[in-house]
């Protein structure tokens, strides 16, 4: 198996078969590849995540906007909406559970009738009735739970199929994606694969103008991508009230 610094490019697959002491060495050759003097402190490893970048992309470009473009051409606007809703009443739950491990009270409290209002009045979630009543959406996951606690975001991330992330969101990924996903815990298989696949192509259907823009106003939709989800999980874990950052400063404990 063979690295290039310039193209970043080692597949999940590989990455996986690789044993421990390799992979430890790989990133510290990965690490030292992004040294320089235009090389960001908040994405020390960025060759090999504009790797993983463009394999994400092209298998974006080739597979899920196609399937998510259909989707929407063909499925009616009022149905997209309820399968939206159906999977934010599910995410409402576990964005509960994370409000409490904040000690976020008032917010804890409207996720908690938010999942009330929307699975009883609601038709399991396919209406969103709460939100007509005014209810507050407050949406949390582990990461932020981690971050309102003190742990530092770490570097910037790219997950093959998952898409950016840092370091802590990727210690919390499987949290979010076992503890707080129901959909994982359905038994039978085909119904769980139906969901799952469900919910993606909804989620990359709700993006699809916003990826039009991205293709008009980027230069270099990586930076842009990378700097934009940074300040916006930024601004999630400390509620929109981010700190000032001092120039050449270590970034704030929670970033």
């Amino acid at each position: 198996m063979r690295f290039n610094c310039n193209a970043g490019r080692l597949t999940a697959w590989g990455w996986k078969r690789l044993p421990h002491g390799a992979a430890l060495l790989l990133c510290a050759a990965l690490a030292g590849c992004a040294t320089g003097p235009n090389a960001n402190p908040k994405d020390p490893i960025e060759p090999f995540n504009r790797g993983v970048y463009e394999f994400n992309d092209a298998l974006d470009r080739a597979v899920l906007k196609p399937v998510a473009t259909a989707y929407k051409d063909v499925t009616p606007e009022l149905v997209r909406r309820g399968v939206g809703n159906f999977f934010n009443n599910i995410e409402d739950v576990w964005s509960f559970v994370n409000n409490v491990l904040q000690f976020k009270g008032e917010a804890a409290a409207s996720s908690f009738m938010r999942v009330c209002v929307n699975t009883f009045f609601g038709l399991g979630g396919v209406l969103d009735v709460a939100s007509e009543m005014q209810i507050e959406r407050y949406s949390e996951d582990f990461g932020q739970t981690l971050g309102r606690w003190g742990v530092g975001a770490g570097p910037y991330v790219v997950l093959p199929f998952f898409g950016p992330s840092t370091l802590r969101d990727t210690v919390a990924l499987p949290v979010d994606k076992t503890a707080g996903d129901p959909v994982t815990k359905i038994e039978d298989i085909p119904v769980r694969n139906t969901l799952w696949t469900l919910r993606l192509v909804d989620n990359r259907a709700q993006l699809l103008r916003a990826g039009e823009v991205l293709e008009e106003v980027a230069l270099d939709k990586y930076t842009f991508i990378r700097d934009s989800y940074l300040q916006r999980r930024r601004n999630a874990v400390f509620d929109g009230n981010p700190p000032e950052e001092e120039p050449d400063a270590e970034p704030a404990p929670g970033q």
